[in-house]
């Protein structure tokens, strides 16, 4: 009898230990506003690995397909593999259960680019499917970051569109719009491309830096970093930076500590497991204020999630 006591209480304690581990990984990541996942070519569904880690941003590659959808992954469209169903509906159907918002700590919306890819590179092609994807998001218009007479208006996503060179004239023309246009730093005082049709500024890191974070950074490197976010924060937008050097895990931290002590807003990578580890180790350090927006007071329908898009 004490033999098999004792077998039971250690079963017990076993089954509590597995308990606790799954109540552990069950556990909400917190909501990590400067991270943001790039989704590759082959990614069959991105969304909920993004979530589960608490990354705040997702850019996806898309192509036009039939019917007017946008189909992931590459090569001709696949059933099912659109980004209404794969990405907006889930995303935006996760904000609407929750109240307004994807998690209980989201401060800032979650920053969705979806980026134009494939060999159809015809302007009017393009442009017909950004209207076909501006009819999905008014069918989420309550939980969309929003540009209203030029004031921005944030909601619990914010959707940027990047591939598509004449899709500002397209935004700019409309009154009420739920996308924005991706910027770069040529963007920076231009009257042609204000913040409320250009938020967020998108750098790649080869464009301008050569360090790989196998040495310590050259001081002229790390002061051209810093004087990018500044010029990005005085003209009242968010940085993204992405295309970085894909080296060991230890180079790759040392790229991601150099951009959050510089204030960057937005880090993209592919590596997701390791940049949400460490973005929850090291929050990015903010050296100036972000950017308020100006705007009436909240609709009772309108989630109030941030103070930028």
């Amino acid at each position: 009898m004490a033999t098999l006591l004792g077998g039971l209480a250690g079963l017990a304690g076993v089954t509590g230990v597995t308990t606790l581990g799954i109540a552990a990984s069950r556990r909400p990541r917190p909501y990590l506003p400067a991270g943001h996942a790039l989704a590759g070519e082959e990614a069959t569904d991105p969304l909920p690995d993004v979530l589960r880690r608490g990354l705040a941003g997702l850019t996806v590659p898309v192509r036009p397909g039939p019917h007017g959808e946008l189909y992931l992954g590459p090569g001709a469209p696949r059933p099912g593999r659109t980004l209404r169903r794969l990405v907006l509906n889930p995303l935006l159907g996760r904000a609407q259960a929750r109240g307004g918002r994807l998690c209980r700590d989201q401060r800032v919306p979650f920053r969705l680019v979806v980026e134009f890819t494939g060999p159809v590179r015809d302007a009017d092609a393009l442009l017909r499917a950004y209207r076909m994807l501006d009819q999905q998001l008014r069918d989420h218009a309550p939980l969309l970051s929003r540009c209203v007479g030029g004031e921005l208006q944030p909601g619990a996503v914010t959707v940027s569109i990047a591939g598509i060179v004449d899709v500002r004239d397209l935004l700019s023309a409309q009154g009420e719009r739920y996308a924005f246009a991706d910027g770069s730093f040529d963007d920076i005082g231009n009257a042609a491309a204000p913040p409320d049709l250009v938020p967020m500024i998108s750098e790649q890191w080869n464009r301008r830096f050569g360090w790989d974070g196998c040495e310590p950074i050259p001081a002229e490197e790390r002061h051209l970093l810093h004087a990018l976010v500044r010029s990005a924060h005085e003209d009242g937008r968010t940085l993204r930076i992405s295309g970085l050097p894909a080296g060991t895990r230890r180079a790759r931290q040392a790229v991601w500590t150099e951009l959050g002590e510089a204030g960057v807003d937005v880090i993209a990578d592919t590596d997701h497991a390791g940049l949400a580890r460490h973005l929850r180790r090291n929050p990015v350090r903010r050296t100036l204020p972000p950017p308020v927006v100006r705007r009436p007071s909240p609709s009772p329908r309108r989630p109030d999630v941030a103070q930028t898009v």
